[in-house]
């Protein structure tokens, strides 16, 4: 039962480190750049393997997505299953790339796993009636948010992401800051400023 546990255990760190790795290749260091193009990987060693699973903000939960997109929360989330949502889940907070206080403002939310090549092998749904986006430079990679998205602030990305409903803007100005096509990503519904 023990190894059990284990080998569970490990599992899970291994594919968290591999999340972690490649999620740092995402960054908005330059409005030239891609938001796929590579940089520095994420991965810290820690003492314990589950304190990297917990401060990565890695699940399939609702509950703890949630809490992580929340202003308490953390710069990159990451699902690792499809994941659904019964209410409305704000982004909010103000949060920098890696974590780091000197970086851009910046946050992610990767719908996605990975290789250890940094190839896409598995995409997320993540269903929710709605988005609200309140946190600047938003990022969602990859994967697909069924339901409406909110964005109350500049810097909205959609990266290789679909959105299976529409996605209204607060004003004028975070409609123009922001980029829904990036790496094929696309929206199905109406692209509004409310």
């Amino acid at each position: 039962m023990k190894s059990r546990k284990l080998v569970a255990l490990l599992t899970v760190s291994a594919a968290a480190m591999l999340v972690i790795a490649g999620c740092g290749s995402d960054n908005k260091a330059s409005k030239d750049s891609s938001a796929s193009s590579s940089s520095k990987t994420e991965a810290t060693s820690t003492s314990s393997s589950t304190d990297v699973v917990t401060s990565a903000s890695i699940s399939d939960k609702p509950e703890v997505l949630e809490k992580a997109l929340g202003e308490d929360g953390n710069w990159i989330i990451a699902a690792t299953a499809d994941v659904t949502f019964d209410k409305d889940v704000t982004v909010a907070g103000e949060f920098h790339d890696k974590g780091e206080s000197s970086g851009d403002i910046y946050r992610k939310l990767a719908l996605y796993s990975q290789d250890s090549d940094r190839k896409v092998t598995a995409e997320y749904t993540m269903t929710v009636p709605e988005l609200v986006v309140e946190s600047e430079n938003f990022n969602i990679v990859h994967g697909t948010v069924k339901g409406d998205i909110l964005v109350k602030a500049n810097g909205f990305v959609l990266d290789g992401a679909k959105v299976e409903g529409n996605v209204m803007f607060e004003k004028e100005e975070y409609k123009t800051s922001a980029k829904l096509e990036e790496n094929d990503a696309e929206v199905t519904g109406d692209v509004t400023v409310k």
